[in-house]
């Protein structure tokens, strides 16, 4: 299943004691729609924290009863608060699994760029007061872009090993007419807070608060005190999970 939802008033993705999660909610949905006596677990494409929006987060689950795609969306929709809308739904292969078999994630991070917060985009929306230079963002970008060994750009609390990660795509645009910064990135996977902190150090460096390629020094360095700026969780959406077509056919 395909689904976007509003970041705002959840704790995060993933289900967690005494708070509301989108996990948990759509746990709740499925087994209300399913009225089993098994209980039927959802599993994501990977996890968001509390604040951070999706367009295209990816969910699968075991159903018994063969319920058709059309109508799974649309019980679901019936029973999910506001904040959760089902997109799609397919059939898959008993070898798909939302996390396991991704090859890629697309993210978007939105800044609005005036003086003062817009109060109706301060939950959609990071934001940057001083002045910018797309074009350093833009020669910074091509930094980024390739495989490289991101600890400098990992938020304390990762429990991943590894911190070398390959970004396919880095993009920025400048939306005039919203008065806003808008950045895509496409990468094999990210780590926690990755895309929140290369976002606030390619503004600095936009800012001309860092040198244009220090990227390729944070690289080397593989120290996140000296890139400690962490962007709002409320700029980024995870647009989109893509995975190998072989994956998403039904061969049963």
């Amino acid at each position: 299943m395909t689904l976007a939802y509003d970041g705002t008033a959840f704790a995060g993705f993933q289900v967690q004691p005494r708070q509301r999660t989108v996990q948990g909610v759509l746990e709740k949905a499925v087994n209300q729609m399913n009225k089993g006596s098994n209980y039927v677990h959802v599993f994501g494409s990977g996890r968001t924290d509390a604040g951070v929006h999706a367009l295209g987060q990816v969910i699968h689950f075991d159903l018994v009863n063969d319920i058709p795609d059309q109508g799974i969306v649309n019980g679901l929709n019936s029973l999910l608060p506001l904040d959760i809308e089902i997109k799609t739904a397919e059939h898959v292969s008993s070898e798909f699994h939302a996390q396991f078999t991704a090859h890629g994630k697309r993210y978007v991070y939105r800044v609005s760029h005036t003086k003062a917060i817009n109060p109706f985009k301060r939950f959609y929306t990071g934001h940057y007061k001083y002045p910018l230079e797309i074009d350093l963002i833009k020669i910074a970008l091509q930094d980024v872009v390739g495989t490289h060994d991101f600890s400098s750009f990992v938020a304390a609390g990762s429990q991943t090993k590894s911190h070398i990660r390959t970004i396919y795509s880095a993009e920025v645009k400048e939306v005039p007419q919203e008065n806003e910064i808008i950045f895509e990135f496409y990468g094999s996977g990210f780590l926690y807070n990755q895309v929140r902190i290369m976002v606030a150090a390619l503004l600095e460096i936009g800012s001309r608060r860092r040198p244009v390629h220090d990227f390729l020094r944070l690289y080397q360095v593989k120290d996140r005190n000296q890139c400690r700026v962490t962007a709002p969780a409320s700029g980024l959406y995870l647009k989109e999970v893509v995975y190998q077509p072989d994956k998403l056919v039904n061969n049963d």
